[in-house]
């Protein structure tokens, strides 16, 4: 992959991509609490006389990561370090450039590091370059129809027997997206939770389809499959909007949850059944 190392010790990745809006809009979307919950998870932030000092990301299932805020140069720099996701593993520091270009646009780059002696940490870079085109995909989405709006993430996830292949066959086919193609109209059939968009993406390697909501509420729908080691899991993330967004997901996540049970059965007593 494209890790880059420095005589001293620092290894990093690093790209730039095009989004829309302002420096000071894509500031409140990458370096804010609010905004950062809008497109990527949960997050809190710390602060100590009137200054963030540190960033709480929540992925879920207890796993809190807490940054420590490095840089806060509004509209342009915002730098925090976190622990890595391997234990033992030096922190890692996520840097966020903001460059204004003409067009009502802005150039971010990103870059993450950590220091070694060895390359012994680099899969953890080379897993974040390999997450972030999605996860880009969704905050361009964010910026360019949702900003600024109040929003609300809720996650429907089950493992699925099979392959990752086999799941994703099985979940395409029941929302009658097997065939789905980038910009095309697509509403949920019947027997699914009523729901309807656009289709921003479809991936086939990661497999993910990528859909822009306007019912049941304005919103982002990212659905896949991933591997974890030998176990596979199946899902949703919804990225819901709009002053009812809480409300959004209070409705809509249980519906998802049993729709996504009844086409992937658990076996009894497993976790997802309550058997």
């Amino acid at each position: 992959m494209s890790v880059k190392k420095e005589a001293n010790g620092r290894h990093f990745i690093d790209f730039e991509v095009e989004v829309p809006g302002t420096p000071e809009e894509v500031w409140q979307a990458i370096a804010t609490g609010p905004g950062i919950s809008a497109w990527f998870v949960p997050t809190t932030f710390e602060e100590a006389d009137g200054k963030p000092v540190a960033a709480n990301l929540d992925f879920g299932g207890g796993m809190v990561f807490r940054h420590d805020v490095k840089t806060w140069n509004a509209p342009t720099l915002f730098v925090r370090e976190g622990p890595g996701w391997v234990p033992g593993s030096p922190p890692i520091a996520a840097e966020f450039h903001i460059e204004a270009r003409a067009g009502g646009v802005c150039i971010l780059r990103v870059v993450q590091s950590l220091f070694s002696a060895t390359d012994d940490w680099d899969g953890q870079l080379t897993g974040a370059e390999e997450g972030w085109p999605a996860i880009i995909r969704i905050l361009r989405l964010y910026l360019a129809h949702f900003r600024g709006m109040r929003a609300a993430i809720a996650k429907v996830i089950v493992p699925v027997p099979g392959t990752a292949a086999d799941a994703w066959a099985t979940l395409t086919h029941a929302l009658r997206l097997a065939d789905a193609r980038d910009g095309q109209r697509w509403s949920a059939p019947a027997g699914v939770p009523a729901m309807s968009g656009v289709v921003e993406r479809v991936d086939q390697h990661p497999f993910g389809v990528l859909l822009r909501l306007d019912a049941p509420a304005p919103g982002i729908a990212a659905l896949g499959t991933i591997e974890f080691g030998d176990m596979v899991m199946a899902g949703f993330t919804f990225y819901w909007y709009g002053d009812a967004a809480a409300a959004t997901v209070e409705r809509e996540t249980p519906q998802w949850d049993a729709w996504m049970q009844q086409c992937f059965p658990q076996p009894a007593g497993s976790d997802g059944t309550g058997a």
